[in-house]
């Protein structure tokens, strides 16, 4: 019989505390992080390269055929191409032009605090937050000639007189670039205003000392401190106007006709709308990444240039 009064021990097992070492922790995130990378960006972006070198359909159900060069000699010398690259440059040209002017306008409008600012910033915002096709169906009906709010702010009250945007070749083109304007200036607005409120107040102070008038101010104070930025945003929004695809689906579908067929639309066609010429579509898209380098590479030079690196 055991002795009420006796406590009882019982011996309890060791286990001694498993913890996980920083390399065994770092290969447990990393790892999995590494295999995605390569599965879904470095394989695709080598094996569409080995594609670009073949004729291969993806629908055909036929390995593919090592042709060389061929697929890029025929995009180069294919005159259609060079006309959609053309359009191209013409969107990228007007739309990167007026984001900048439209963008810088409004951080010089808002870089004073007054009251309901940051209500106006925040509503400016909003259209760099909405989903390209969305807006661009949202547009469609905006420039729609019967019932769309365009026109009538135009000035054309007579819907039979009106013109229609969309369906006018000569007109179509300079929709989508005011659609894309009204959605990506708000982003080069950020960052110049960023820009503008780095800008040190003593530098304006001894701008009003030496008597300088605004128009100097802006000319020598205020403009190269944020031309950096600027240029940071023309190259974004460069490289974006280059790969321009869901507004203008959503919004023309390339058409009338081929007036709004911009690079990134037709590389699409080829690729997958009935064609799927996917080894010439490969070609293609890597003609439109060397372009977007070679692009990127001179703003950059320049860009090191302003800063005194280059």
């Amino acid at each position: 019989m055991h002795n009420m009064g006796t406590v009882q021990r019982r011996e309890v097992p060791f286990h001694p505390r498993r913890q996980l070492s920083d390399d065994a922790l770092w290969r447990l995130f990393i790892f999995p992080t590494l295999a995605l990378l390569i599965a879904m960006n470095i394989f695709p972006l080598f094996y569409s390269l080995y594609l670009s070198f073949t004729d291969y359909s993806a629908i055909a159900r036929k390995p593919p055929v090592w042709v060389g060069l061929q697929n890029y000699r025929s995009i180069l010398n294919d005159k259609q191409l060079w006309v959609y690259f053309a359009t191209t440059g013409r969107y990228a040209l007007f739309s990167v032009t007026l984001e900048m002017v439209i963008g810088f306008g409004l951080a010089m409008l808002l870089r004073e605090r007054f009251k309901g600012s940051g209500v106006i910033t925040t509503l400016i915002l909003i259209p760099m937050m909405l989903s390209p096709v969305v807006v661009g169906l949202f547009w469609k009906l905006i420039y729609n000639p019967s019932f769309g709010i365009f026109n009538y702010l135009l000035g054309f009250s007579d819907p039979s007189k009106a013109p229609d945007w969309l369906a006018n070749p000569k007109l179509a083109l300079w929709a989508v670039v005011i659609v894309d304007v009204w959605m990506w200036s708000p982003f080069v607005m950020l960052l110049c205003l960023s820009g503008l409120n780095a800008i040190p107040e003593y530098l304006y102070e001894a701008a009003v000392i030496d008597r300088a008038s605004p128009w100097f101010q802006f000319w020598r104070i205020t403009l190269p401190q944020v031309a950096p930025l600027l240029l940071i945003a023309v190259l974004f929004r460069t490289i974006e106007a280059f790969k321009a695809f869901d507004l203008v689906m959503g919004l023309t579908g390339g058409g009338p006709g081929d007036a709004t067929e911009l690079i990134a639309v037709n590389l699409y066609r080829q690729a997958f709308l009935g064609q799927w010429r996917t080894g010439r579509s490969s070609a293609l898209a890597y003609i439109i990444l060397v372009i977007i380098i070679g692009v990127s590479n001179v703003y950059i030079r320049y860009l090191n240039k302003l800063r005194g690196e280059g």
